[in-house]
C-alpha cells in the first residue's frame, strides 16, 4: 500500500462535487475532515490474463475495518469514481473492494503507447510519474463509503509485458546486392530489421539464416539506443557466372521462454565485375563474294561472347596489324556490330583471295582471334542503271527538307532499268531514317521515295540513305543520296547534365556558392534565351539567380541532421509560348570527424596452434568508422605486447613476430588501439585474447628410472605377479600429446620374458616364477611413446633387474652394465594365413621330390653334427659362463646399439 496521498486533483474534485455537498450538510463536519483523504495502491499484473483474476484487495490493503470484526461498523462500499478506459478492464466488488481482471483482456502492446516516459491510461486523469519502473500504468479513481471512513483511493496497476508477440519483418522480401568481388569479412547491412512489439529481453535478440550456402553468415550490431541491425558477412569467395543469386530465409528470434521467431525472404544478388573476356566460336570463317556486288553488300558478320554483363560485355572489332592495307579499303569493318561490308567496286584489279583477321576487344582483355577468308568469283556484266528525278530541292545531289514537314512529303522518282534487257530488275531502300521506297502504279520500273515520319533537326540534321537496284543474277548497284534537314523553333532550353550532383562540408558559411547552372537552346535568337527557377520541391534556403544561373545555400547544414538533398530547378526560354526543361540537383552534405572508429566486436578471440610460424596471420581485426574519406580511414596499433605482436594497420591482420610456446605461456592478452585519419584525431580499444592450441611437440620425459646404469635387485622368492619396480615419465604436452603408453621392445636376461610392464602405469611385474636356472642381469629396453597426432613422440629407458639372493659384487654389477648389450628389437610379425593350394600332379615329375628328400638328408646329418660340436663346447667353456651370465640363451634377430636407436630426442634425466 502506499503511502497517504494529499488532496484529490482538480479533476477529481470537480466529479465528485455532488456528492461532497452532499456529505457536508447530512453528517459531522470534524469526522468528515478526519477521514477524507487522498490515498495510493500499487498492483502489478502480467497482461493477456483471463478474466477474474484477482488483482487486489482495497479493504485489506487499506486495512479498514470489516463487518465480521470485534466492534460492528456500518457495511463499507467501493464504487469507481468514473467508468473510463481502465474501467473497462477491471472488475470492482463493491462490498468486499477485490479487483480483478474484467472479460475485456489486457493487450500491453496495444493499451500504451511507448514514449520517452511512462505511458499511463486512467479513468479521470493522467499522471506523469509513476511509482514503479514499469512504463504502463492503467490509473482508477476509487471511492469508499460510507461517511466516516469516506476517501479517494488512487489504484494504479502496472501492466508487465510478456512474450506474446514474434517479430515480425516489415517486409516479406528483401534484396542485397554484393560485387562478386567482394572481399572475405565484407559486411552489409540489412535495411529491413524485424521488429517485435514487446519490450526488453521479450524483444528481437538474435539473427540467423536458415541456410548460407557457406560463404555467408550474420552478424548483429547494437547502436546506443538499444537498436540490433544484422549484418551480412561475406566468408567466401562469390563468382556472378557460377551463381548469380542466393535466395534464403531470414530468421528473427527473441529472447523469451519460450522464444519466437519470425522470418522473411532474403534474396541476395551478385553484381558483375569485368573477370571474363571475349570469346569466339569457331576461328576461321570462309565466305564467297561475287565481283558484280554492289557497294555496301553485307560479307560477313563476327560474333565474340563477354560472359559479363553491361558495360563489363562490351565487345568492339578490330583489323589486326597483319591485315593488308589493299583489304582494308575493300571491306570495312563495323567495329560495334562486327559486319563485314564491300566498301569499294571490285575490279579486274582485285585478288581473288583476302584474309582478313580480326580482334575481338574488350576492356581489360587480350583480344580474341578469328580469320574471315573471303574469296571473290568474278563475273562479266553490266550492271542495272537508277535514274533519280528530285521533287524536293536538291543541290549537288543533297536534299534539303525543313523539320515538322507533313507526313508523306514526295522527294523524288527513280528509274530502275537493265542496260541489256535480259535481267529482271528490284530495288529496295537501304540505310536508316524515316523514309520509304514503294513502286509507282502503273509503271512498272518506276519507284518513289517519301518521308514516313516527321523530321527532327535536333535529332538528326543529315540522313545517307541509297536506293539499291540488283538484277536476277544477283548482280548489284547503289544510289547514294543525301538529306538534309533544316532547322525551325521547336526545342526547349536542355541542361548541361540531367543530374547535377553536388557536395559541401557541414557547417558552412551562410550563403555559400553552391555551383552554376547552365543549359542550352538549340533555338536561335530570343527563343535561345533561358532564365533559371528553383523547382517547387527546394527548401526555402536554397537560392536560384534567375539571370546567372548561381545557386547558394543561406544557411549552415548539418549532416548529422540531414546528409542528401535532392530537388528540381527550371530553365525556361523566352519563346512564345515559353518551353521549358527540369534538371535534379543533388547536393551531398561532406562529413566532418565527429565519429570514433568502431570494432565489429568488442572482444576478439583467435585460437592458434603453438609453434606457428613467425609473422603467420593470427587473425584479422576488423574496424569501421561512420565518418567518410580521410575521417574514416582507420590505422591499428597494438598498445601491449608490441615486442611480440605487430598488426597490420591497413588490413588488420594481426602476426606474431616470433614463434609462440604453449609450454611457456598458453595465452595472451593484447589492447589493439583504432585512430582515425581525422584531425584531431578519434580512437578506441578492443581486447584482443589469444589461446595457443597445443601440438605434439614434447616426447615424454622420463623421470625414473634416472639412469640406464642403475639396477634393482630381484630376489628368486619373489611371486608371480609381485610388483617389481615401475618407469615413471611426464610430457609438457596437453591433452592426447600428453597420454603416455609405456611398452618394452627389447629384453635380454636368463629368461627375458619372465618381467611384463603395464602400458599405461608403466609399473613391471613378475610373470612367472624364477627358477634356479633364471640367476643373472636381466636388461629391458622400454618405450615410452605419447599418442600425439599426427606423429607420436617417444623416449626409452634401460631398467637393470639382478636376479639374486644378495648383492655381493656390485663392480662386478657395474662392469656388466657397462658393456654395450645384446638386444633385439622385438617385432610383432604380421599372421599371414597360408592357405593350401592344390595341384595335380604329373606322373612323370619325379625328379624334383628326389632332390628335395635328398638335400633334407643331408640338412640332418649336418644338424646333428653341428649340436655335437656345441655340446663339447659347452662343457669346456662351463666355467666362463660364471663370468657371462648375461648370456642370451635364444637366437636374437640382431644386434642393436642404443646410441643410435632412436632417431628423435630422448629425454632421460641424470644418465
Amino acid at each position: 500500500m502506499g503511502p497517504p496521498g494529499g488532496r484529490g486533483s482538480p479533476t477529481a474534485r470537480g466529479s465528485l462535487q455532488h456528492l461532497l455537498l452532499f456529505l457536508l450538510f447530512v453528517g459531522p463536519f470534524n469526522c468528515f475532515a478526519s477521514y477524507s483523504r487522498a490515498t495510493e495502491l500499487f498492483y502489478s499484473l502480467n497482461e493477456g490474463l483471463p478474466a477474474g483474476v484477482l488483482i487486489g484487495s482495497l479493504a485489506r490493503d487499506l486495512q479498514l475495518p470489516t463487518a465480521g470484526g470485534q466492534h460492528p461498523v456500518a457495511p463499507l462500499s467501493f464504487t469507481l469514481a468514473s467508468h473510463g478506459l481502465g474501467g473497462q478492464y477491471v472488475q470492482l466488488d463493491n462490498r468486499s473492494g477485490e479487483l480483478h481482471t474484467s472479460a475485456m483482456e489486457i493487450d500491453r502492446e496495444a493499451l500504451c503507447v511507448e514514449s520517452s516516459g511512462a505511458t499511463i491510461f486512467g479513468s479521470s486523469s493522467v499522471s506523469s510519474s509513476s511509482p514503479s519502473s514499469e512504463p504502463c500504468l492503467l490509473l482508477l479513481d476509487v471511492l469508499v463509503l460510507p461517511q466516516e471512513y469516506f476517501r479517494l483511493v488512487k489504484v494504479k496497476i502496472a501492466i508487465r509485458d510478456v512474450n506474446d508477440n514474434a517479430p515480425r519483418f516489415p517486409v516479406p522480401h528483401i534484396h542485397l546486392s554484393v560485387p562478386e568481388n567482394a572481399p572475405v569479412n565484407t559486411r552489409l547491412a540489412i535495411e529491413h530489421p524485424a521488429l517485435d512489439p514487446d519490450m526488453g529481453t521479450n524483444g528481437v535478440q538474435t539473427y540467423r539464416l536458415q541456410d548460407n550456402y557457406g560463404v555467408f553468415t550474420l552478424d548483429v550490431e547494437e547502436n546506443e539506443s538499444g537498436e540490433r541491425t544484422p549484418y551480412l558477412i561475406v566468408m567466401g569467395a562469390l563468382d556472378r557466372e557460377t551463381q548469380e543469386e542466393y535466395v534464403t530465409v531470414i530468421v528473427a528470434e527473441d529472447g523469451g521462454t519460450p522464444p519466437l521467431v519470425g522470418s522473411a525472404t532474403l534474396t541476395i544478388g551478385i553484381s558483375d565485375i569485368n573477370d571474363n573476356c571475349p570469346q569466339f566460336n569457331d576461328s576461321q570463317l570462309n565466305v564467297t563474294l561475287y565481283g558484280n556486288s554492289s557497294l555496301g553488300t553485307h560479307v560477313a558478320t563476327v560474333h565474340a561472347v563477354d560472359m559479363d554483363l553491361g558495360s563489363n560485355a562490351q565487345v568492339t572489332y578490330s583489323y589486326s596489324q597483319k591485315v593488308h592495307q589493299p583489304s582494308r579499303d575493300l571491306f570495312h569493318l563495323n567495329e560495334s556490330t562486327g559486319a563485314i561490308t564491300l566498301s569499294t567496286k571490285v575490279d579486274g584489279d582485285t585478288p581473288k583471295l583476302h584474309r582478313l583477321i580480326i580482334l575481338g576487344n574488350g576492356p581489360g582483355c587480350i583480344p580474341a582471334v578469328i580469320t574471315v577468308v573471303v574469296t571473290i568469283i568474278k563475273v562479266m556484266m553490266r550492271p542495272p542503271e537508277v535514274v533519280p528525278r528530285f521533287i524536293a530541292n536538291e543541290v549537288e545531289g543533297v536534299v534539303y527538307l525543313k523539320e515538322l514537314e507533313p507526313i508523306n512529303t514526295p522527294i523524288a522518282f527513280f528509274t530502275i532499268k537493265d542496260p541489256d534487257e535480259k535481267y529482271k530488275v528490284s530495288c529496295y531502300l537501304d540505310g536508316d531514317g524515316p523514309f520509304r521506297l514503294s513502286p509507282y502504279k502503273p509503271y512498272n520500273n518506276e519507284y518513289l521515295l517519301e518521308t514516313i515520319k516527321p523530321l527532327d533537326f535536333e535529332t538528326q540534321q543529315l540522313y545517307e540513305i541509297s536506293v539499291v537496284a540488283w538484277n536476277s543474277e544477283g548482280f548489284r548497284v547503289n544510289k547514294v543520296i543525301k538529306v538534309q534537314v533544316l532547322d525551325d523553333n521547336d526545342n526547349s532550353p536542355v541542361f548541361s547534365e540531367q543530374l547535377i550532383e553536388l557536395s559541401i562540408e557541414e557547417n558552412n558559411v551562410p550563403n555559400a556558392f553552391l555551383t552554376k547552372l547552365h543549359a542550352t537552346d538549340a533555338d536561335s535568337g530570343e527563343r535561345g534565351q533561358v532564365s533559371y527557377f528553383l523547382g517547387p520541391d527546394a527548401p526555402s534556403y536554397f537560392a536560384l539567380d534567375k539571370t546567372t544561373g548561381v545557386l547558394t545555400v543561406s544557411t549552415q547544414l548539418d549532416r548529422e541532421e540531414k546528409e542528401k538533398y535532392r530537388y528540381t530547378v527550371k530553365a525556361v526560354d523566352s519563346g512564345f509560348p515559353p518551353r521549358e526543361s527540369i534538371a535534379t540537383v543533388a547536393i551531398t552534405v561532406l562529413d566532418k570527424n565527429d565519429n570514433s572508429p568502431r570494432f565489429i566486436n568488442k572482444d576478439f578471440s583467435f585460437f592458434v596452434p603453438e609453434n606457428f610460424p613467425g609473422f603467420g596471420e593470427i587473425g584479422v581485426i576488423s574496424v569501421t568508422d561512420a565518418d567518410a574519406g580521410q575521417n574514416g580511414w582507420v590505422a591499428l596499433s597494438v598498445l601491449n605486447g608490441s615486442d611480440i605482436f605487430v598488426i597490420d594497420t591497413g588490413k588488420g591482420v594481426l602476426r606474431a613476430k616470433v614463434s609462440l610456446d604453449r609450454e611457456q605461456q598458453s595465452s595472451y592478452v593484447l589492447w589493439i588501439e583504432a585512430v582515425d585519419g581525422g584531425d584531431p584525431a578519434l580512437s578506441s580499444t578492443a581486447k584482443i585474447t589469444i589461446l595457443l592450441l597445443d601440438i605434439n611437440d614434447n616426447p615424454p620425459l622420463v623421470l625414473f628410472p634416472q639412469s640406464n646404469m642403475s639396477y634393482l635387485l630381484v630376489l628368486p622368492s619373489t611371486l608371480p605377479g609381485s610388483p617389481i619396480t615401475e618407469v615413471y615419465a611426464v610430457d609438457k604436452d596437453t591433452g592426447m600429446n600428453a597420454v603416455i603408453a609405456y611398452s618394452i621392445i627389447g629384453r635380454r636376461g636368463p629368461r627375458p620374458e619372465s618381467f611384463r610392464i603395464d602400458p599405461k602405469t608403466g609399473n613391471i611385474t613378475l610373470e612367472e616364477s624364477l627358477m634356479q636356472n633364471d640367476y643373472g642381469l636381466y636388461r629391458l629396453l622400454v618405450k615410452v611413446s605419447d599418442h600425439g597426432y599426427p606423429e607420436p613422440l617417444h623416449s626409452t629407458v634401460m631398467v637393470n633387474l639382478f636376479v639374486n639372493d644378495t648383492v655381493s659384487n656390485e663392480s662386478y654389477i657395474e662392469s656388466l652394465l657397462r658393456k654395450e648389450p645384446d638386444i633385439s628389437i622385438e617385432e610383432k610379425q604380421p599372421q599371414i594365413s597360408v592357405e593350401p593350394t592344390h595341384k595335380k600332379m604329373e606322373s612323370a615329375s619325379c625328379m624334383p621330390t628326389l632332390v628335395a628328400l635328398s638335400i633334407i638328408s643331408l640338412g640332418s646329418i649336418a644338424l646333428v653334427t653341428g649340436m655335437g660340436i656345441y655340446i663339447c663346447l659347452r662343457q669346456g667353456k662351463r666355467h666362463h659362463r660364471a663370468d657371462e651370465n648375461l648370456e642370451v640363451q635364444i637366437p636374437l634377430n640382431g644386434r642393436i646399439n642404443l646410441h643410435m636407436l632412436e632417431k628423435k630426442p630422448v629425454e632421460i634425466s641424470n644418465i
